[in-house]
């Protein structure tokens, strides 16, 4: 019971991977890339949770056919296998031919295999269920034997090719983030598949030669393909969710960044009509709106900045120790405050004054919540600002 759990818990995993891609893969003339991951994700879930004992027993008890979810789950890998194929084709790209021929290889190859995979099991004897053995146990059964031997074959050929690609392609990877995090994965994740492959392929030719190895395919495989859809999966999912993530943190950094800025504008004029969010609406939407208000009030604010002032505080700031940038983001803070300040006291625009730099308002707006000197400038710059 404890195997199934852990299978259910992998197809959860690749499940949410799936949803992920869901849009892509019911999107008419969407990304190809996409849906081939998508489907490939679906039959990875199918495969981990029709692995499942629990399952593979209720399945022969459904059916009545013994051992009937052998073929079923043999094809399932077959047709992950083919997929993961599909996928390295899109990946490598080329002229429009040699894809679409190595895509009909691909479907020919596999889908035969499937079908000899049927037919083997018709063939064959299989009149005793095996529910996590059925590799060993007919492991020297005619037809049966050439059943495993197929999806062992078709399973390896893939990850071999698979892991080789994503090996060569780490290299190109390095340094992108998450992505670069979800090829490791995926290289270490398709890596470990060899090696469950070996190990069933290990017992089974060990039963042909008389020996017992069995608790390789048994008890050491499962483990092993555990790790594989684990890794797999989270190689699928990392990259999305981890974009996702920092996505959302870098647009809520720079929402509440924005904060002090955004406030010492809200009562400047601006063209466009207030619309009021509230904490329920998206943050991106939220952070949409915050960005033009700011950009708004500050077009507005041009004429009313003193550019020669602002300039002699950066001189200043700087000949107090303070480095360039930061004495730039000061001066630039202290001006606008001097500019609200002015237009609050009624005061009319700096004729002749060019435009002063205000390209970076987050730092502008760091500078207002954080430099501890700014409230002295700002007092100063106001106070000559409103003479001047």
């Amino acid at each position: 019971m404890l195997m199934s759990y852990s299978f259910w818990l992998i197809a959860v995993v690749l499940g949410v991977g799936a949803c992920y891609k869901l849009p892509a893969i019911v999107r008419v003339g969407g990304n190809p890339l996409a849906r081939q991951v998508g489907g490939l994700l679906i039959l990875a879930t199918a495969v981990f949770f029709f692995a499942a004992p629990t399952v593979i027993a209720k399945m022969n008890d459904l059916t009545g056919i013994v051992n009937f979810s052998a073929p079923w789950v043999y094809s399932l890998i077959t047709l992950f296998s083919a997929s993961c194929l599909l996928l390295i084709i899109k990946w490598r790209g080329g002229d429009e031919v040699s894809i679409r021929r190595a895509t009909w290889w691909v479907y020919g190859s596999y889908g035969t295999l499937v079908l000899g995979l049927w037919l083997c099991f018709s063939m064959g004897d299989h009149h005793v269920e095996r529910v996590r053995d059925l590799d060993t146990f007919y492991a020297t059964t005619p037809w049966m034997r050439e059943m495993i031997l197929l999806y062992l074959a078709a399973q390896t050929s893939a990850a071999l090719v698979t892991s080789a690609l994503l090996w060569s392609w780490e290299r190109t990877v390095r340094r992108t983030g998450w992505l670069h995090t979800g090829v490791v994965l995926l290289t270490v994740g398709y890596a470990l598949n060899i090696v469950f492959n070996a190990l069933k392929l290990t017992a089974v030719i060990a039963r042909w030669n008389g020996h017992n190895l069995d608790y390789l395919s048994t008890n050491v495989a499962p483990l092993i393909a555990f790790l594989v859809g684990l890794l797999i999966s989270l190689g699928f999912v990392v990259p999305h969710t981890g974009n996702r993530v920092s996505q959302y943190v870098a647009a809520r950094r720079e929402y509440q960044a924005l904060a002090p800025l955004a406030r010492t504008l809200q009562h400047v004029p601006t063209a466009s009509a207030p619309v009021f969010l509230g904490r329920t609406a998206p943050l991106r939407l939220r952070l949409t709106h915050r960005r033009t208000f700011v950009r708004d009030a500050l077009r507005h604010l041009y004429p009313f900045m003193n550019t020669e002032l602002h300039e002699k505080t950066v001189q200043g700031l700087i000949a107090e120790g303070k480095k360039p940038h930061r004495a730039q983001a000061l001066a630039d803070a202290a001006a606008i405050s001097a500019a609200v300040e002015r237009i609050h006291a009624g005061g009319s625009p700096v004729p002749g004054q060019p435009h002063i730099d205000l390209s970076n308002p987050v730092v502008i707006s760091r500078a207002l919540r954080r430099l501890p000197s700014l409230h002295a400038v700002r007092r100063t710059s106001s106070t000559e600002s409103l003479t001047s």
